[in-house]
């Protein structure tokens, strides 16, 4: 993957203008649902606010060395970032603090951050393993 800007996307930033808007971070166990009507919903509200949501944080858990709580767990997360890329977040953020089994979490998380990047969000993970 390369670190440059591609011409389009510098053109693009070049000829931005600036917006009185506030960046936020939202917390997911906060948002009423993931269906899209409530989506819409909160979007407006924040648009309403002159919020723009920037961060959409996960709070996880992957303490069960059980693949199926792992899969399950994995999913979740997949409807938020699903969730981020319908709002206009950028990125959303996994939070956990113990891991069962990395063997099972990290091709779990690498997953979600393949679909993250498909939705044009960067999955960013806050916890005991990277997936480097």
């Amino acid at each position: 993957m390369s670190t440059t800007r591609s011409a389009d996307a510098r053109t693009a930033v070049e000829h931005c203008r600036i917006e009185d808007a506030t960046p936020v971070t939202l917390d997911a166990e906060a948002l009423p649902s993931t269906a899209p009507q409530r989506l819409r919903d909160v979007k407006a509200e924040l648009d309403a606010d002159d919020l723009v949501p920037a961060r959409l944080v996960v709070d996880t858990c992957f303490d069960e060395d059980c693949s199926f709580a792992t899969q399950e767990e994995a999913d979740r997360v997949r409807e938020y970032v699903r969730a981020a890329g319908f709002l206009g977040a950028g990125t959303v953020t996994v939070e956990f603090d113990g891991v069962a089994d990395p063997a099972k979490v990290r091709p779990a998380l690498a997953a979600v951050a393949e679909r993250a990047e498909r939705e044009g969000v960067t999955l960013d993970v806050d916890g005991p393993l990277s997936l480097d």
